[in-house]
């Protein structure tokens, strides 16, 4: 128990390039896990390991690692911020017990940081936030942190302050101390002084440390008294409040400092240890009982980070590899040990784990045994998918598993040799394996192999690692919007399959209602619902799935131009069947035919993928910028200033952006940057859809 309220399982998340790799390779050096400061712009970051990681100073793949400090064990994984590998955050941050947010000081919120933050708090994880980047020219640290608490709705509370900001920033003020701490430039930061705060600034520390007591007592009974009775406060009873409130998800303190020159990455790991969860911190999981008969079945039941319990994890990344792949789990129960026979519950199969290893970005170490509370990797599992529950067969259980969002683009690719066919559709189940965000297909009219991701960047990396990784060279066409269709009305339709070639025929008959199925804020939802609402057996029990499965499989070819059908619910209401005739074949014919009916009568309408589009540019090219959005059928929905740059929030469909990153270069003289992300579905207008849909 000692172990596991030692242990800490922690995500770095934030906007791209607020700084997330290189305050992670800090925390490497200091923690002592490498001996060589690794740095993103030189390519040399241990985290970023792959080679177009590397080329492209971004993140791609999350990378996990285990350090020590003071006493304590942190398994560390470092996301990327891009939001074409949204995937590799989500799957991160499901199974970590809590997260440091980083935040570009000069900047603040930036778009992808009110993503990464919604997912952390999605799965209700404890946050510290750490605003970097002090030395960089626009540094404002009171902005950063107001812009926490007013866009992510955050409650941010100073642990520290800086010394300074831009050229003059040279330590920071730790205000449950009272001192101020310097950081020894030279030494790469390893040693630090703590002094008294300067004259200057003791004023501005007392204001803050008021303000930081004040909200830390709402969750200490002994602050609390202390505070409003004036006695003395000391360390350990703030760092107790802290701690409460941090969580309990209610307090989001805030450290400081630049990672690149080596100021307050010590600190933050005093507080990741201090403030953050140990496993046995977290609530207990609520799981489903699986396997179970009658009452048992679908139970559900809580399990806790016990050491002694039965085994349950969850697979939560997998990465191909020329010896089987190495799958990533994260132990919720009980141990692991090599040769262990566990159950997929997801699959329904058994699975050997043949060995186990703690990782360090791409570098393995073996392990003897695993338990509740270790994020590892292991080798052996052959069925097990992203999301899937591993578990004792002997107590079935199933976790909750990871949702991930819809491909937004797609484009058609082939071998460039005939004879590597084979090899191509082997290459694709790989990445199909290790991306939850990829998919891939055979276009039934054309017979091409169409691939979809969530984003340009996305679709250039799967295909660069086609050629370098699986040497498979390949063509592909130019990228394509993922449109959806949906319905507008309510409509009926009854649908009829009947064949007879001599002895027995097939018969099914079918009446189906379809209507559009809406979210709360009148958006068309992602699914589609199916009800069974018969009297009077007149489509008997056993054809019921059939009809499910005809209606699923007619709603995925579309009924305007082969686009799959979203936000709907169909309702079966009435049929008819033959004792003979009647089959699953039949009725799966009959619903195809009814729903594709029904669906056109319901004036089906096309939906575009509408994207969340923040660009920042100079103040004299806002003009030619605003310009250029407002003929993409662009929306601003937000702009301001910030320094001598002009900062825009837009709506624009996907299907206009193609290409923007060399018609925003041109437009600023490569001065302006523009980050996106999917945000919604929305009706294509009328004369735009026509041409889509001959």
């Amino acid at each position: 128990m000692d172990k596991l309220k030692q242990l800490r399982n922690i995500g770095i998340m934030a906007h791209i390039d607020a700084g997330k790799t290189t305050v992670t390779e800090r925390i490497l050096y200091y923690t002592g896990k490498t001996y060589k400061m690794g740095e993103v712009h030189d390519g040399t970051a241990v985290m970023d390991y792959l080679e177009e990681e590397q080329r492209r100073g971004i993140t791609i793949t999350s990378a996990a690692t285990k350090c020590p400090w003071e006493g304590f064990e942190i398994n560390l994984i470092d996301t990327p911020g891009h939001i074409d590998f949204t995937a590799e955050v989500e799957r991160s941050l499901r199974v970590l017990d809590g997260t440091v947010a980083v935040f570009d000081g000069s900047e603040g919120v930036q778009a992808q940081s009110e993503t990464v933050w919604r997912q952390g708090q999605k799965y209700a994880l404890s946050c510290l936030c750490f605003v970097n980047k002090m030395d960089k020219v626009g540094a404002d640290f009171e902005m950063t942190v107001k812009s926490i608490s007013e866009k992510l709705l955050a409650n941010p509370v100073c642990v520290q302050i800086p010394i300074g900001a831009e050229d003059s920033f040279k330590g920071v003020i730790d205000l449950i101390k009272m001192r101020a701490v310097f950081y020894e430039t030279k030494e790469l930061g390893a040693t630090f002084e703590e002094t008294e705060i300067p004259d200057d600034l003791l004023k501005t520390a007392e204001q803050y440390r008021k303000h930081m007591i004040e909200h830390a007592a709402e969750y200490d009974e002994g602050l609390m008294d202390a505070y409003v009775h004036d006695k003395p406060v000391d360390t350990e009873m703030i760092n107790r409040a802290i701690r409460k409130g941090t969580i309990a998800n209610k307090l989001h303190p805030v450290f400081v400092g630049s990672a690149l020159k080596y100021i307050g990455i010590q600190k933050l790991l005093d507080g990741v240890v201090a403030y953050l969860p140990s496993p046995l911190d977290r609530p207990d999981i609520v799981v489903h009982k699986a396997g179970g008969k009658g009452k048992d079945k679908d139970k559900e039941i809580s399990i806790k980070c016990d050491r002694n319990a039965s085994f349950v994890a969850l697979a939560f990344k997998i990465t191909a590899d020329s010896h089987g792949d190495l799958n990533f789990l994260r132990i919720y129960q009980g141990k692991l040990k090599p040769g262990t026979r566990v159950l997929n519950v997801n699959r329904d199969k058994k699975e050997n784990i043949t060995r186990i290893f703690e990782m360090h970005a791409d570098e393995r170490k073996i392990l003897d045994s695993a338990v509740a509370g270790d994020i590892i990797a292991v080798v052996g599992l052959k069925e097990t998918l992203t999301g899937d529950t591993l578990c004792d067969p002997k107590s079935p259980v199933c976790l909750p598993s990871i949702t991930f969002p819809e491909t937004v683009i797609s484009m058609s690719i082939e071998p460039k040799a005939g004879t590597e066919s084979a090899k191509l559709v082997e290459a694709l189940a790989d990445l199909k394996r290790e991306d939850p965000t990829f998919e891939c297909k055979i276009d039934s009219e054309t017979g091409q192999t169409i691939i979809s991701g969530m984003g340009e960047l996305h679709l250039e990396i799967l295909q660069h690692k086609l050629v370098k990784e699986k040497g498979v060279h390949v063509r592909v066409g130019k990228p394509k919007v993922a449109y959806k269709e949906a319905i507008t009305r309510k409509s009926q339709a009854e649908g009829k399959f009947v064949r007879q070639t001599g002895g027995r025929g097939q018969y099914g008959d079918v009446v189906l209602v379809v209507e559009p199925l809406l979210t709360e804020d009148g958006h068309w939802s992602h699914d589609i619902e199916f009800v069974s609402k018969i009297v009077s057996n007149a489509v008997p029990k056993e054809y019921v799935p059939a009809v499910e499965r005809g209606v699923k499989d007619a709603m995925g070819s579309g009924v305007l131009a082969g686009f799959p059908v979203v936000g709907i619910k169909v309702t079966l209401i009435d049929g008819s069947f033959h004792s003979v005739d009647s089959s699953d074949l039949a009725f799966e014919q009959a619903a195809k035919i009814a729903v594709e009916k029904a669906c056109k009568e319901a004036e089906p309408v096309l939906l575009e993928p509408i994207m969340r589009l923040q660009i920042v540019v100079p103040e004299a090219n806002f003009g030619a910028v605003q310009g250029n959005l407002l003929g993409k059928r662009g929306l601003i929905t937000d702009c301001r200033m910030h320094g001598n740059m002009r900062i825009i929030d837009a709506k624009v469909p996907l299907a206009e952006m193609f290409g923007y990153s060399g018609e925003i270069r041109s437009a600023t003289a490569g001065r302006g940057t523009f980050t996106m992300e999917p945000l919604s579905y929305e009706r294509v207008p009328e004369q735009i859809a026509k041409e889509i849909i001959l």
